[in-house]
């Protein structure tokens, strides 16, 4: 299920920015970060993409949205410019952001590659 976050629920979630500096992850699972607004056509292509890979995905890996409208400090310290960005956060390592409405083919190939193996990789390496 695809978790709608604002900016208390960011900074326990997955990066507390006041506390730290430097990029560090607070979730167990991979992540997925969608930032959005209801106004954006593109978006709402995306969003129900998202809404499925969540459940596809659930367990293994957590999908958040962040309203770019209600959420403007959020969206300004990834430097969002275009939306829809979606932020792929691994368990270990620093996040990837990619803009645009990207298939669901693609998505499921970054989430693979980038997120579900790279986080195997570092448990492996533990």
């Amino acid at each position: 299920m695809t978790e709608h976050l604002n900016k208390q629920t960011f900074r326990d979630k997955v990066f507390n920015f006041e506390q730290n500096k430097e990029w560090k992850y607070e979730g167990t699972l991979p992540a997925v970060v969608d930032f959005w607004a209801p106004w954006c056509g593109p978006c709402r292509m995306v969003g129900p993409i998202i809404d499925e890979l969540s459940k596809e995905y659930a367990g293994k890996v957590n999908f958040y949205k962040v309203n770019t409208d209600e959420e403007q400090e959020l969206a300004g310290m990834f430097g969002i410019q275009s939306i829809p960005s979606l932020l792929f956060i691994p368990v270990t390592g620093d996040p990837k952001m990619a803009m645009g409405a990207l298939p669901k083919k693609e998505l499921k190939k970054i989430i693979e590659t980038d997120l579900i193996r790279s986080s195997q990789e570092a448990l492996v390496m533990q």
